[in-house]
């Protein structure tokens, strides 16, 4: 009975150590796209309110689940009259749809595959993904740092406001380019 007692709380006691759950430092995350614009150039954008948490297998350097929330109405694109036509029925609807939601499914090799919702509908999308490793920083704080970045269709998901140009072409493009950097800090 000893025996098994002892490697009960061994493996606690390891899994303490090597896994756990992680929370986001917003200050040193970043979730942002990237969309065509008249066809020739991008806009940059970001989101400024977000939140999330993942569990994390250090031992194993696996990624097991990710959720997060981003508020809509905390886009920016640095132009407020651009933010404001983006929270407009026309593009999010930040009013009826508030938020976007993502939810790992699994991790294989470089690529995440997850639920992504936006603009009241659900679709599963891969990601590729990037495990920039683990320490433990100046206040003793256990740190996991992630990338994830790929592409979406906004049409898939009904945000489809567009303006035809006179020489052809479209205003805004289609396929929006995300980039996502996660740094998160083991929940004690």
């Amino acid at each position: 009975m000893k025996l098994v007692k002892l490697a009960l709380v061994t493996g606690l006691t390891a899994a303490a150590l090597f896994g756990g759950t992680y929370n986001l430092d917003k200050s040193h995350s970043n979730v942002g796209f990237k969309v065509k614009h008249l066809m020739i150039s991008n806009v940059s954008g970001k989101f400024d309110n977000f939140t999330g948490s993942f569990d994390y297998d250090e031992k194993t350097k696996t990624l097991k689940s990710l959720n997060g929330n981003i508020e809509v109405s905390s886009i920016n694109t640095e132009n407020e009259k651009r933010d404001a036509h983006l929270k407009s029925a026309d593009f999010f609807d930040a009013q009826k749809y508030p938020n976007i939601t993502f939810k790992l499914l699994e991790v294989k090799d470089d690529k995440a595959y997850g639920e992504f919702t936006m603009h009241g509908v659900t679709k599963k999308i891969s990601l590729d993904y990037e495990n920039n490793g683990t320490i433990t920083d100046p206040w003793g704080n256990q740190r996991v740092g992630l990338e994830l970045s790929g592409k979406i269709n906004r049409k898939d998901y009904g945000v489809t406001w567009n303006k035809a140009l006179e020489a052809g072409g479209v205003m805004v493009g289609d396929k929006v380019k995300l980039t996502i950097d996660l740094e998160g800090i083991l929940a004690k």
